[in-house]
């Protein structure tokens, strides 16, 4: 919270905030990369360590296939909408390291995870105006308290919520998959499609309904669509869910 101080409004226009040469050579210049903050080693042991942990708590892969996939989908997303590059290039970078909270606990791993990244990108010489929007995005991805508060969250959250595939379910018994399992298990294909032109970003998702239903999905994951919407409307996009090429949203 920024302090308030009395200050005549004749005089208002006059003030300027003042830079120290010391304060500006403080701040880092150089471009953290996504393969930098990828190749780092604190960021391999991390995600392996959040996903072992969720393995053995029942939970799907959150490890480096996810964390890179949903890194790369927010990239396309801020991309094909014609945000800059360096944007789209932190969206990626907040999608690899959105999960890494999970290392410490499952509860609040988004807070957790914002606060990790921090210590992480700085150290690396991330200028702080970027940290600071991949902390509100890592913070703010999950469906229980996130909100969509930048293009870089957004994109983040309709990435992470993208990622239903057969490939993140760990348990190798289909006899003993719970709901999560089975939902993941049955979708064969995600695909999420942003079309410019129409404003519009589609969830595409097939689903074998041999394995589970359609009311299956809605069951769990009803409450994420309703962010990915929000999210797009964020963009200035409408979302839209198809499951087996029928438009449900």
């Amino acid at each position: 919270m920024h302090e308030e101080k009395e200050v005549n409004m004749a005089d208002h226009e006059q003030i300027e905030p003042v830079t120290s040469p010391a304060e500006a050579a403080a701040e880092p210049t150089e471009r953290v990369t996504l393969a930098q903050v990828r190749s780092h080693p604190h960021v391999q042991i991390y995600l392996k360590s959040a996903n072992e942990h969720l393995k053995l708590l029942g939970y799907t892969e959150h490890g480096l296939r996810h964390a890179g996939l949903v890194g790369s989908i927010a990239s396309n997303v801020l991309a094909r909408l014609g945000y800059d590059a360096r944007e789209a290039e932190l969206a990626a970078i907040a999608g690899l390291l959105h999960d890494i909270g999970n290392l410490i606990n499952r509860e609040m791993h988004g807070q957790i995870g914002a606060l990790m990244a921090r210590d992480l990108l700085i150290g690396l010489g991330m200028p702080i105006t970027e940290v600071v929007a991949i902390m509100g995005a890592i913070g703010n991805h999950e469906e229980e308290r996130g909100h969509a508060i930048s293009p870089v969250a957004a994109a983040l959250i309709l990435a992470d919520k993208a990622d239903v595939h057969r490939s993140r379910v760990h348990n190798p018994n289909p006899a003993a998959f719970d709901i999560h399992d089975r939902v993941n298990y049955a979708a064969t294909r995600s695909f999420l499609r942003v079309n410019p032109d129409e404003h519009k970003i589609v969830l595409e998702i097939t689903i074998d309904t041999s394995i589970a239903s359609v009311m299956d999905y809605f069951e769990i994951f009803l409450s994420r669509m309703i962010m990915c919407r929000r999210a797009a409307e964020f963009l200035g996009c409408r979302f839209g869910l198809e499951i087996n090429e029928y438009a449900l949203v």
